[in-house]
Order: C-alpha cells, then sequence, then structure tokens
C-alpha cells in the first residue's frame, strides 16, 4: 500500500484500545468534541447568531476569546481544578503524516492492533485531538475515527507542512 506522508513534527500518546479501557476511551473521545462547548463558546455562538459581532474585528474577537480561555485554564490550574484526561501507555514523536494516516519515528505499533490516542496539534489554539487508529505495520498508522473539526484542522496542518516543504525546496535550488 502506497500512502503518500510529509515530515511533520508533532507528537502523540495512545494506548491499546482493548475491552477493559474501550468504555473509558469512548468518553473522553465524545468529551472531546465538546471541548469549545465552554461558556465563552456558547456566548460567542449567541452573539454570532444574533448579530451583535457584524462589526467587529473576527481577528480580535477571537484572540480575546482565546485569553478568556488562557486565564479561565489558569484560574483552573491555581484552584487545581484541572480537567484529568486519561493516562495512555505511550508517548512518542510523529515523524510524518497524510490524510489519514501518519508514521511514528519509533516502531512501536502492533500490526492489526487498534489504538485511541491524542495528538497535539501545533495551531491555535494549541490543543489535543482525539484519534482512533489502526495499525498497519510497526510504524505506520491509519486513523479510523476523527471528530468532523479536528479532521478539518488535521488537513489544514497537512497543507501548511507541504507548503512549507514546497517553499524549501525551491528555496534549496
Amino acid at each position: 500500500m502506497s500512502v503518500r506522508l510529509v515530515n511533520a513534527p508533532i507528537s502523540i500518546s495512545f494506548s491499546e484500545n482493548t475491552q477493559e479501557n474501550r468504555d473509558l476511551f469512548l468518553r473522553e473521545y465524545d468529551k472531546a468534541s465538546q471541548t469549545d462547548e465552554d461558556p465563552i463558546a456558547q456566548w460567542l455562538k449567541i452573539a454570532k447568531a444574533r448579530g451583535e459581532t457584524a462589526d467587529s474585528d473576527a481577528v480580535v474577537v477571537n484572540l480575546l476569546v482565546e485569553l478568556h480561555r488562557k486565564i479561565d485554564n489558569l484560574e483552573k490550574y491555581i484552584k487545581n481544578e484541572e480537567s484529568k484526561k486519561l493516562p495512555l501507555s505511550w508517548n512518542e514523536d510523529i515523524q510524518s503524516i497524510g490524510y489519514g494516516h501518519f508514521k511514528l519515528v519509533q516502531p512501536v505499533l502492533v500490526p492489526d492492533m487498534e489504538y485511541y490516542g491524542r495528538i497535539t496539534m501545533p495551531v491555535h489554539p494549541k490543543r489535543d485531538i482525539a484519534v482512533y487508529f489502526k495499525a498497519l505495520d510497526t510504524s505506520l498508522a491509519n486513523i479510523t475515527k476523527m471528530h468532523a473539526r479536528d479532521e478539518q484542522e488535521w488537513s489544514m496542518y497537512l497543507t501548511a507542512r507541504e507548503r512549507i516543504l514546497i517553499r524549501e525546496s525551491k528555496e534549496s535550488k
């Protein structure tokens, strides 16, 4: 099987999706789809629906919302109220990514095994995306389940990486 991949310096935490932890992983995966459903995001959606943000600069509004989220996160950290994520067995670096695939630097996967993981995306706002994937070999994986919003971010990041590599190859000529 030929899969087109581009270099991408990101990381992943993952565990085998076994019968014992399947329900826990599914619960965390479902929660991950609601990460933008915090109070400030709800307020912003309502304000946009009412047309209250029509005269506002979208970039400034988004930056203010992200600052508000960061302050909320700091407050939670100070009060020791951080939401706990499930501990996962492996933390590995991803060497390269493609549409629906990724390749790990270290060959630690068991072929045909299903896994649950969190990929740390270097986008704004920086966050983890929850994925289910199946090992095609010891380092290549096929993403089998990802939230729609995360798929868009994955595709945008992949496209940005491709542009960077094209630009670098043109500069080196």
